[in-house]
């Protein structure tokens, strides 16, 4: 007989969090990330409310990149580069997927110069999973 107290796998060894805990922790998460089919749902109004930013190489962006994304490199995300785009505008920026860390290079980058700036998770591979079809012009 296996004793109650006992975790049985390793989801229960550590406890959940307190629901306020968890309200907490997701309601940050989204404020700083969203996702390949909110974005795809957004794109498809006439003013989305956002500038995405594929911050990946030019070569990788002629390639193949997210319709209506711009292409700014995570490296030349400076003050005179986003001159054209007011104070608040939102940026939600992409990189090639998880297992590229240039999406969060130019979130910090964005972040640090004052802009307000979500990260789209997956980026193009998360774009691709979906089903959604990238652009080459």
């Amino acid at each position: 007989m296996l004793d109650a107290a006992i975790p049985t796998n390793a989801i229960l060894e550590i406890s959940p969090a307190p629901a306020a805990d968890a309200v907490a922790h997701f309601q940050h998460l989204l404020s700083v990330e969203t996702d390949c089919w909110d974005v795809h749902q957004a794109l498809k109004r006439s003013a989305p409310g956002f500038v995405l930013l594929d911050v990946r190489s030019p070569e990788l962006y002629a390639a193949g990149h997210v319709p209506h994304a711009v292409n700014l490199p995570h490296r030349k995300i400076v003050e005179s580069t986003l001159g054209q785009y007011p104070a608040n505008t939102l940026f939600v920026v992409y990189c090639a997927g998880p297992h590229c860390n240039g999406a969060d290079r130019a979130a910090l980058r964005l972040a640090r110069l004052g802009r307000p700036v979500k990260k789209m998770i997956g980026g193009v591979t998360g774009w691709r999973d979906e089903g959604f079809e990238l652009a080459t012009h």
